[in-house]
């Protein structure tokens, strides 16, 4: 197994350097420089939007609202990679190692805005007001390249549903052992329970749970950042400096230099909130929307969420208790937990267990609903696949608890890299179309309407099944 572990390790260090970085910050600044910078100037728009659908139901009885499908993809984003993986980036990378996943985030808003555009419009109706969709659909039905596609659905099916899960499940098996001295294998078999009465329930079951859940969790845990804050106040001018500095002079402990601080940065930056991998989109086409750029603003925010709010505040709390050590033993969530154990003593290390059960907890029911909608695209009898799939994750979620933390991370670090390339590819293409739809947004906009997209504004409307004139009228009062 330390074989195997190495040689991942091996091949990630050079699709990273060589190819991922590359293509990811050079497809982001494009699709920014294309847009107008639209995750700027948009970004009033974004919470209005997202403000706006709080407490609105959408026709169909059981559609999906703007603002649940913003919260699968958020309990999705918001997980172990926000508070495990950022205590391993400043491990690993030192301080300036967040700042690098500031700036991935920020160019990563303007792909999120993209790929979840381009799912609204290539979306597929499902009957009651429901939409499913996601990479594989624009691939197959705009590319028109079904090989690809299918390419895609495994990808995603095995790195959501089995791989992600497995880090998700790891994480939480730690913190629980570290908190109450539970067995792993004991916590794995309840998390295997639980997990499969959310997931065998459906997607309008994981919506219902996640929007539940997502806002009560996320609150609880920036309230615990912001008090850390407000202790050490006099620290925070210095701890911005730290990682200001860091970022371009990496301190002597960090193995690799500056190269090391700003890999470790986009990494897990990327694990975080998920830019470009092509998961984000299959849930922005589930939402119930009068125009396709009302998703992609809304998903495009939730970059923003994730990382520049929810990312920064782990990162605030290891750094200003100072538990840290640039290449020490201690990392991941047990790093977190005694930076909270230092601040408010050892019941926070519990409190931050329960935490990351609910965060953790939550991903992997969201990861379970991006490899679902895909399992169309493998063939055959999609019911019976669908039960295998579902039964695999619960079988993943038990085998994330009792391995080893190095062996997950690197497994999800080489299969995030894989579907990145594959997405990125079909985003690339599609771009134009994204393009073409946010300018006519903001042209009904200017007209003081309420935007509806019309599929005649594309000049190929190949693959565009969700926007003709019954969907347009069922739409139009809504969002």
């Amino acid at each position: 197994m330390d074989f195997f572990n190495t040689a991942v390790g091996a091949v990630n260090d050079f699709l990273w350097t060589y190819i991922i970085i590359v293509v990811l910050v050079g497809c982001g600044l494009w699709f920014t420089a294309s847009t107008g910078v639209v995750q700027l100037r948009a970004l009033p728009e974004m919470v209005r939007l997202l403000a706006g659908d709080l407490g609105r139901r959408p026709s169909g009885r059981k559609a999906i609202s703007s603002f649940q499908a913003f919260c699968v993809s958020t309990a999705s984003r918001v997980g172990v990679g926000n508070i495990a993986g950022v205590a391993i980036a400043i491990v690993t990378g030192g301080p300036g190692a967040v700042f690098w996943m500031w700036v991935i985030a920020f160019i990563g808003t303007a792909t999120g805005f993209v790929e979840s555009t381009l799912a609204q419009i290539y979306k597929i109706p499902r009957g009651h007001g429901m939409f499913h969709g996601g990479p594989a659909y624009y691939i197959q039905n705009a590319l028109g390249q079904p090989a690809v596609a299918k390419l895609f659905a495994v990808l995603i099916s095995v790195t959501f549903g089995l791989i992600y899960v497995s880090v998700q499940a790891n994480t939480i098996a730690l913190s629980l052992e570290k908190a109450f001295s539970i067995d792993t294998w004991v916590t794995g078999g309840i998390l295997a329970v639980l997990s499969g009465a959310v997931i065998f329930g459906g997607m309008h079951r994981i919506a219902a749970f996640s929007s539940l859940l997502v806002p009560v969790m996320a609150g609880i845990y920036l309230l615990i950042a912001l008090i850390i804050v407000i202790m050490h106040i006099d620290a925070v001018p210095g701890m911005f400096a730290l990682i200001l500095h860091d970022a371009f002079s990496p301190q002597a402990a960090v193995g690799g230099g500056i190269g090391t601080v700003i890999l470790t940065g986009v990494r897990r930056g990327l694990f975080s909130n998920e830019a470009g991998e092509g998961s984000i989109p299959n849930a922005a086409a589930t939402a119930h929307v009068t125009h396709p750029v009302k998703q992609g603003l809304v998903q495009a925010f939730g970059v923003y969420v994730d990382t520049w709010i929810v990312c920064s505040a782990t990162a605030f709390i290891v750094l200003l208790t100072g538990q840290y050590t640039i290449g020490g033993d201690t990392t991941g969530i047990a790093l977190a937990q005694d930076a909270l154990a230092s601040a408010f003593g050892p019941w926070a290390s519990a409190l931050l267990a329960v935490l990351i059960f609910l965060f953790a907890f939550s991903s992997v029911v969201g990861n379970c609903y991006y490899g679902e909608v895909n399992i169309p695209f493998f063939g055959g009898d999609t019911q019976r696949l669908l039960f295998v799939y579902r039964l695999s994750v619960v079988v993943m979620v038990f085998f994330g608890c009792i391995a080893a933390l190095n062996l997950v991370w690197n497994l999800a670090d080489l299969f995030m890299a894989m579907i990145c390339l594959t997405n990125l590819y079909a985003i690339a293409r599609l771009a134009p179309y994204a393009r073409l739809a946010l300018t006519d947004y903001f042209a009904q906009k200017a007209a003081g309407r309420n935007p509806v997209f019309d599929p005649a504004v594309m000049p190929d409307q190949r693959g565009i099944t969700a926007w003709g004139d019954d969907q347009m009228h069922a739409q139009r009062h809504e969002g």
